[in-house]
């Protein structure tokens, strides 16, 4: 995930919700127990689906 968007210049900003507890709470509130998680206007994107990144950065 960090390299695709890396690769397209998009900025990000990186969560762990191993060292974040307000990361995971987050993710609970989604009910997601998987990562990578990505959350684009409000869409939440699970794993990495590219198709679905792609159309939501318009990338």
């Amino acid at each position: 995930m960090k390299e695709f968007l890396s690769r397209k210049g998009i900025p990000y900003t990186e969560r762990d919700i191993s060292q974040d507890p307000t990361a995971l709470q987050e993710l609970e509130r989604y009910k997601i127990m998987s990562t990578p998680v990505t959350v684009i206007d409000g869409e939440v994107v699970v794993g990495f689906d590219r198709a679905k990144l792609e159309q939501l950065l318009n990338a």
